[in-house]
């Protein structure tokens, strides 16, 4: 019998790879959400590390967040961060609030290589940060975010899309931030075939965009809100069986805000996860 040729292999291994497990060469953006959930019982433990340049303002960002797979297309995580804020010569540093998410995958074809899916997601970011005697830097309020994602991967190709909608809460004092409309799309490209047992990098590409609603105070909307940006963000994932390393930057590419509003310069990520 003619031995099989090496491309046929390679196709036949990842489509067998793809099948068994959802984390194997699954993958999300690094600035927007994919459908990628856990298999189930699985644990990811994931380290984020984040900065923003917007004039004279900069946050620096340190995160760390817990997902665990309830089912073979649900998982559920909770995220915490810590922040370091700088506007001008005030500085101000302290715990976030705590992230509660989940995200269910409702639809999945798989073909010989390639995987499409789609997922619904979920976040609550309730008012945790705010406690007498310690320092934080939470909003005051409590802000949910809903969206849905599509993703495509296949032995060289990737590609996503995702819309979300986040509805920010009211303040003690009154203060309401715009709600923020967001959208991406994303595509990726593997320049070297897959080797479960070598490194794979995956080269990225999105466009991110944030539309954002007028702020209020005490019901009264505030002239210097409201508005829209958009990024376009180069980035790479880099993964060792189930350990993966994800960087981007985001770029303004369009800048048309309301008033009186810093632009944004620059925003940076780096990434850690690990699966079990």
């Amino acid at each position: 019998m003619e031995k099989m040729r090496y491309p046929t292999a390679m196709v036949l291994g990842f489509g067998l790879l793809l099948g068994l497990s959802g984390s194997v060469y699954s993958h999300d953006p690094v600035f927007s959400p994919g459908p990628h959930v856990l298999f189930k019982e699985g644990i990811e433990v994931h380290t984020e590390l984040y900065r923003s340049d917007r004039g004279d303002k900069a946050e620096n960002e340190t995160a760390i967040a817990f997902k665990y797979g309830l089912t073979g297309n649900w998982v559920a995580g909770v995220a915490l961060p810590y922040q370091y804020l700088k506007e001008g010569s005030e500085r101000n540093g302290g715990v976030g609030d705590i992230t509660f998410s989940t995200k269910y995958r409702f639809w999945r074809q798989d073909a010989l290589g390639t995987q499409e899916s789609m997922a619904v997601l979920f976040k609550v970011k309730p008012d945790t940060a705010s406690s007498d005697g310690v320092p934080s830097t939470g909003t005051g309020t409590t802000d949910a975010l809903a969206g849905l994602t599509y993703g495509y991967e296949s032995l060289k190709w990737y590609r996503w899309a995702s819309a979300r909608y986040r509805r920010n809460g009211r303040s003690d004092i009154g203060f309401q931030r715009g709600d923020t409309f967001l959208v991406d799309l994303a595509g990726g490209i593997r320049l070297t075939p897959p080797d479960y047992w070598k490194p794979d990098t995956v080269w990225l590409l999105e466009l991110n965009g944030e539309i954002s609603q007028r702020a209020e105070l005490d019901g009264r909307e505030l002239a210097n809100s409201r508005g829209q940006e958009w990024f376009i963000s180069p980035g790479l994932m880099w993964t060792v069986r189930n350990f993966a390393v994800k960087a981007g930057v985001q770029l303004p590419v369009v800048n048309n805000l309301n008033g009186d509003q810093n632009e944004s310069d620059y925003r940076a990520v780096l990434e850690f996860e690990w699966h079990r």
